[in-house]
C-alpha cells in the first residue's frame, strides 16, 4: 500500500530541492563533534538500521572511502540511527549529505520540537542540515536518517552534530525497592525500580553472583523447595558497576506450588499425535507412542461448525487409517501412558478447526463439549492451538490487559470454568503462531488508527488472563514470515537465531505494540517450550538439530549465542513441543533422540 505524503512535506521537498534550503546556526568554536563513525569509515559501527536494511558501501562516497546504503523495503523505511549523549538547553547543529529520493535527516527526543529535514530527489550529493535546542532535562538525542517506503536505497555520508558534549558516563546509582515476589518450589520471581543511567543490572544470590540483565525483573530458577535465599541486585554501565542493594528474602515453596497441571519433568518433550486424521506421516497407535514424550496432545477436536462451540473427537475412520486401533484399546493406552507419568491432552483447533466463541452460549456449550471429551477418554487436560480467524480483536481493543473482544473473553472464561472444574491437576498449554504472539511487540489488533491486521497479537490477552494457569506455552517457531525481535532487527526461520530471539521476548517480557506503559510480562521459564516442526515435510522453519541444540546453549546456558544477545538465560526452560509424534517417527525419531541426548 503506497502511503501518502503530506502537500506541505512535498512543498518543502520541492523548495529542498530547488536549492531553498534553510540556514542552521554556525557551530561555535568550542564545539564539538558527537556523531560517532559520521563517515561510515568504520562500517556501521555505532549506528542501528531499521530490519538489517543498512550496509556500507564504497563507491560512490561524498567523503572518505565508505557511505551508508540502505533499502526500504515493505513497511520498513530503512532508518538508521544513534543516541548521542548531550547537555541541557543547548543549540546543536545536525547536518549530511545524502543521495536518492525521499530521504530525512533529523534527530529525535529532543525534549523541544524535535526535527527533520528531506529532499524529494537528490540525484547527486545534497547536503541536509537543521538544528535544535535541547530541553532542560534532556541529556540524549537520537539522530536519524532514512528513506521512504516502496522507494529505493538511498545513501548517506559525513553525517554531523556539532554542540556541547554531553557530561561524562556516570556509574548508576545503587538499586532501591528490590522485591522478591512469586515463589514456586524451585524458583523466585525478582523485581526492581529502573536506576536512571543503568543499561544492565547483575542479580547476585547469597552474595554470589547470579544473572545479568538488561531489564527490571528476573526469575531465579534451579532453587531447592523450602529454602530461603537472599537476592541483591547491583546496576552497571560503561563508567562501571554500582554498590548492591539491599538484601531481599525469597523462600520456595515445598512442592506442587506454582507448577498447574501438576508435575512434569524438569525438561519435557511434547508432540501432537494424529488420533483424528491421516497425512502421508501414517497413523501411529496410543500404545506405540514411544516413551521419549511427556505431553501427548491428540489432534484435534474441531467444532461442528465456527460458531457452535460444540467441539467433537473421534478417532481416524479405519477408511482412511487402516491400523487404527479401538477406542477401548486407544482408552487403555491412555492409561498406560499415565501410569508412566506422561499426560495425554485434547488440542482444540488446528489449521482447519476455526473456533469463534462469539457469544455466552458458544462459550457454555464449549465448557461442556469439552469436559465431555475429557471425562470419556480421562484426559488431562486442554491444548489451544486457535489459527487462522479464530481470534481476533475488535477496533478499539488495545489493551491486553484489559479485553474487550467477545472470541477473547469468552475464551478467557471458558478455560477458567474448566480449570474450576478439574482443580490444581488441571494440564493447560497452548500452541498460537508467532503472528498472534510476537508480533504483538510491533503491532496489536488493528491499531490505533486501524487497518492493521485485527488478529495481530491476539493471543496475548489470553496468555495474559491465564498465566497463573497456564502449564505451558510453545509457541509455533514454523510456518511464520520474519518477526522483530527485542534487538528492533527481523528473524527469519529455520535456524537457532529465531529460536533464540522469539523465546527471549517471552521470557523477557516486551512493550506491546512499542507502548511502554502496556508491558507484556515475561513467562516463568518453567512455563515455556520452544515449538518445531519435526522433519522437513512436517512444516516450513524444519530447524536441523545441530542449531536446536545452540538455541537449546543460549537460552539455558548463555552459550553459542550467535549475534543476538538475550536479556538473561534460564536453566529451567521447560524443553520442545515438535509438530508432530507421526512426523517423528517418518523421519526415524531424529527429533526425540536429539531431544533425550541434551537432557539425558
Amino acid at each position: 500500500m503506497d502511503r501518502s505524503r503530506p502537500l506541505t512535506l512535498l512543498l518543502a521537498g520541492a523548495l529542498a530541492a530547488g536549492g531553498l534550503v534553510a540556514l542552521t546556526p554556525l557551530a561555535h568554536a568550542a564545539d564539538t563533534e558527537l556523531a560517532r563513525n559520521g563517515g561510515f569509515e568504520s562500517g556501521l559501527d555505532g549506528w542501528s538500521c531499521t530490519a538489517g536494511s543498512g550496509a556500507v558501501v564504497p563507491s560512490p562516497v561524498h567523503g572518505g572511502t565508505k557511505a551508508l546504503q540502505a533499502t526500504p523495503a515493505g513497511s520498513d523505511n530503512a532508518r538508521c540511527s544513534q543516541t548521542v549523549t548531550v547537555k541541557p538547553n543547548s543549540t546543536y547543529a545536525l547536518s549530511g549529505w545524502v543521495r536518492g529520493s525521499y530521504v530525512y535527516l533529523g534527530a529525535s527526543g529532543t525534549g523541544t520540537t524535535d526535527v527533520s529535514t528531506w529532499t524529494q530527489s537528490a540525484p547527486d550529493w545534497q547536503r541536509l542540515a537543521t538544528s535544535f535546542t535541547t530541553g532542560a532535562s534532556t541529556t540524549s538525542v537520537t539522530i536519524y536518517t532514512h528513506g521512504w517506503y516502496g522507494t529505493g536505497a538511498y545513501l548517506a555520508d559525513d553525517l554531523s552534530l556539532l554542540g556541547p558534549g554531553g557530561d561524562p558516563v556516570q556509574v548508576p546509582a545503587t538499586p532501591t525497592g528490590l522485591t522478591a515476589g512469586s515463589a514456586t518450589s524451585s524458583s523466585v520471581t525478582l523485581s526492581w525500580p529502573a536506576v536512571a543511567g543503568a543499561t544492565s543490572y547483575k542479580v547476585h544470590k547469597d552474595g554470589a553472583p547470579l544473572a545479568t540483565v538488561t531489564g527490571t525483573s528476573y526469575t531465579a530458577t534451579g532453587l531447592a523447595a523450602a529454602t530461603s535465599y537472599t537476592f541483591q541486585v547491583s546496576a552497571a554501565n560503561s563508567a562501571g558497576e554500582s554498590a548492591k542493594s539491599t538484601a531481599v528474602t525469597g523462600t520456595t515453596t515445598s512442592g506442587g506450588g506454582g507448577s498447574p497441571g501438576g508435575t512434569l519433568p524438569a525438561h519435557a518433550l511434547v508432540g501432537y499425535l494424529h488420533a483424528s486424521f491421516a497425512n502421508g506421516s501414517g497413523y501411529t497407535r496410543m500404545a506405540d507412542v514411544p516413551d521419549s514424550w511427556d505431553v501427548i496432545n491428540l489432534a484435534f477436536g474441531e467444532p461442528t461448525s465456527v460458531t457452535s462451540g460444540d467441539i467433537r473427537f473421534s478417532l481416524c475412520p479405519a477408511t482412511a487409517c487402516p491400523n487404527v486401533e479401538s477406542v477401548a484399546d486407544f482408552k487403555a493406552a491412555i492409561k498406560a501412558k499415565q501410569a508412566a507419568g506422561k499426560k495425554v491432552l485434547i488440542s482444540i483447533g488446528g489449521q482447519n478447526g476455526q473456533v469463534q466463541l462469539a457469544t455466552t452460549a458458544a462459550r457454555d456449550t464449549f465448557v461442556s463439549s469439552v469436559s465431555k471429551i475429557i471425562d470419556e477418554y480421562g484426559l488431562d487436560g486442554l491444548d489451544i492451538d486457535f489459527e487462522g480467524h479464530s481470534l481476533s480483536l475488535q477496533t478499539g481493543d488495545t489493551d491486553f490487559r484489559n479485553p474487550t473482544s467477545p472470541v477473547i473473553v469468552n475464551l478467557i472464561s471458558a478455560v477458567k470454568a474448566l480449570k474450576a472444574r478439574y482443580g490444581a491437576g488441571f494440564v493447560l498449554t497452548m500452541a498460537p503462531e508467532t503472528f498472534f504472539v510476537q508480533l504483538g511487540y510491533q503491532y496489536y489488533g488493528s491499531g490505533p488508527w486501524g487497518g492493521q491486521d485485527p488478529r495481530a497479537g491476539a493471543y496475548l490477552p489470553v496468555i495474559h488472563a491465564l498465566r497463573d494457569d497456564l502449564t505451558l506455552l510453545h509457541v509455533q517457531d514454523y510456518n511464520s514470515g520474519s518477526i522483530m525481535g527485542l534487538d528492533n532487527q527481523y528473524h527469519s526461520m529455520g535456524g537457532a537465531d529465531f529460536h533464540i530471539a522469539m523465546t527471549d521476548m517471552l521470557l523477557t517480557g516486551f512493550p506491546v505494540a512499542g507502548d511502554t506503559s502496556r508491558v507484556f510480562p515475561a513467562l516463568r521459564p518453567e512455563q515455556v517450550a520452544i515449538g518445531l516442526p519435526a522433519s522437513t515435510q512436517a512444516g516450513n522453519g524444519y530447524t536441523a538439530p545441530a542449531e536446536v541444540n545452540k538455541a537449546l546453549d543460549c537460552l539455558t546456558k548463555k552459550q553459542n549465542c550467535g549475534t543476538y544477545q538475550t536479556h538473561g538465560s534460564w536453566p529451567a526452560l521447560r524443553g520442545l513441543m515438535t509438530w508432530s509424534i507421526n512426523w517423528d517417527r517418518y523421519n526415524q525419531g531424529e527429533f526425540s533422540r536429539n531431544f533425550d541426548a541434551y537432557f539425558p
